[in-house]
């Protein structure tokens, strides 16, 4: 009992130093965006005239692009301080498994956030301002203008890591190649959902980012009957490997 209480504030002190070392790093990260914040807005704006509603929003805004920007920046350390805590609880296996497709992960994150930076973002930001030009005095607010940003940039980067977390739960055995194939018509309802729900409510918006998804989905597949070709060699190379 006492071997299990004392595992126990081992585990939890574990976790407070996660926190305090997560929290110390954003807090870094935020003050050093904060102190070069007039130098990041016009890559944010692209120079679009916005506007302020009141004095406030000013201070809103600078704080919302710097906490966002520095929980992006501060994502792969609180990542890695996660994996080192929870490592101990893997098995070899899924722990070699995380290792091995956490690096494609986040790159693949870093695709999908400029994918929806440099296409989604700008063309239905355009689409959706061009249907009002012509009857109305067009005025965006800097919170609106920042929160359509994130709406059309970071669901994307989550969204291009489904064929390597596809890959990743074929390596540890959660799924195959066929599961993924009979699930492909549901798989698609959803994918239609969700890109409903983060993409502007105008259909060419929202078509722009589903196809990516149908594409990505199959490409997890393709990857998935790899992961699963390579067990199966590797496994048949172990099998013919003469016994001593």
């Amino acid at each position: 009992m006492m071997d299990k209480e004392k595992a126990l504030m081992e585990h939890l002190g574990d976790l407070r130093k996660v926190i305090i070392y997560s929290g110390l790093f954003f807090i870094i990260c935020f003050a050093i965006f904060i102190i070069f914040i007039q130098q990041m807005i016009p890559l944010i704006t692209k120079s679009q005239k916005l506007t302020m509603l009141g004095p406030l929003d000013v201070i809103r805004f600078y704080t919302g692009v710097a906490g966002s920007l520095s929980l992006g920046v501060s994502a792969p350390y609180i990542g890695f301080l996660i994996w080192r805590f929870i490592q101990p609880a893997l098995t070899d296996k899924e722990s070699k498994n995380a290792i091995k497709y956490i690096p494609a992960m986040l790159l693949s994150f870093i695709c999908g956030l400029s994918f929806g930076y440099f296409v989604v973002f700008p063309f239905a930001y355009h689409f959706l301002m061009s249907l009002g030009t012509d009857n109305f005095e067009m005025m965006i607010t800097t919170q609106s203008y920042f929160s359509f940003l994130l709406m059309t940039t970071i669901p994307m980067g989550f969204l291009f890591e489904v064929p390597f977390v596809l890959m990743f739960l074929t390596a540890i055995e959660l799924v195959t190649p066929n599961h993924l194939s009979s699930f492909r018509k549901y798989a698609y309802v959803v994918m239609a959902i969700v890109s409903a729900i983060i993409t502007p409510p105008d259909f060419v918006s929202q078509l722009i980012v589903l196809f990516p998804l149908f594409i990505l989905y199959e490409i997890g597949i393709v990857l998935s009957k790899f992961v699963i070709q390579n067990k199966e060699r590797k496994e048949l190379a172990e099998e013919q490997v003469p016994q001593v």
